[in-house]
């Protein structure tokens, strides 16, 4: 985030997955503008004139009653509604997304998400929430424990609730879907620190190193335990698997 550093895991998506879901929508071309100091002291009226105006030449806007812009955000509805003669375009004020009378919010999303009520997001974003990455190497206490695992960097995606999911994933984004269960931690009974996904995939038992995987979050399972033993863990593993094959009902939304 520019304006908060501190904040490293936010994402609903990728900047990839953006780009994938506007051509899906069969939107013409993005401009991506790499937002920094110098772009956010822009005042709004200049944001009209020298972006909208001058570099776009845009003929229609399409923004929502709370949309901000501009240095300090005084950019508004209003100004641009006051501003469009003048500069040539047409304002359309589209109104809020809701469900059930509320207005769906990115920051409700988050919250859903990081509670675990993985099925309440899924169902504001209209799809199954996912998160994309390379499968690195790790250091193969899965396999040790009878369940081979592909690590996942998060890298600064939203951290859902810590600990066990149902999950769906793709492989090198190709048409088959597979069925797995999916642990968000830090492996506290080996010690661990870092926070990392590891998914175990039925079926699969291969090496995917290196493969590009899509983790679809299904439903939230339990979270993250400390054992005393490793055979503890493994029992309550080989449990992890009979739940999160009947969470796997859930419908996949792609």
């Amino acid at each position: 985030m520019f304006f908060n550093k501190k904040i490293k895991n936010f994402r609903l998506v990728s900047e990839k997955q953006k780009l994938e879901l506007l051509k899906k929508n069969k939107v013409d071309f993005v401009v991506n503008i790499k937002f920094n100091k110098n772009f956010s002291k822009i005042s709004a009226e200049n944001f009209i004139k020298n972006i909208i105006y001058k570099k776009l030449n845009a003929k229609l806007l399409a923004v929502s009653n709370n949309f901000k812009f501009g240095k300090n955000r005084k950019g508004d509805v209003f100004l641009l509604k006051n501003s469009s003669e003048q500069y040539g375009y047409s304002l359309l004020n589209v109104n809020p997304y809701k469900n059930l009378g509320k207005i769906v919010s990115s920051t409700k999303i988050r919250k859903y998400l990081k509670n675990g009520r993985i099925e309440l997001a899924n169902k504001l974003l209209s799809k199954t929430w996912f998160i994309e990455g390379i499968v690195r190497k790790g250091k193969k206490i899965g396999r040790k424990l009878g369940y081979r695992t592909c690590n996942i960097n998060i890298k600064n995606y939203i951290l859902p609730k810590i600990g066990i999911y149902a999950v769906k994933v793709l492989i090198n984004n190709k048409k088959r879907v597979y069925d797995g269960i999916a642990y968000l931690g830090s492996r506290p009974t080996f010690n661990g620190k870092k926070i990392f996904l590891e998914t175990n995939i039925f079926g699969i038992k291969k090496n995917l190193y290196k493969k590009s995987l899509k983790v679809y979050f299904l439903k939230f399972l339990r979270k993250d335990i400390k054992f005393d033993s490793s055979a503890q863990l493994i029992k309550q593993m080989n449990k992890d698997v009979i739940f999160a094959k009947r969470g796997l009902k859930t419908k996949l939304v792609i």
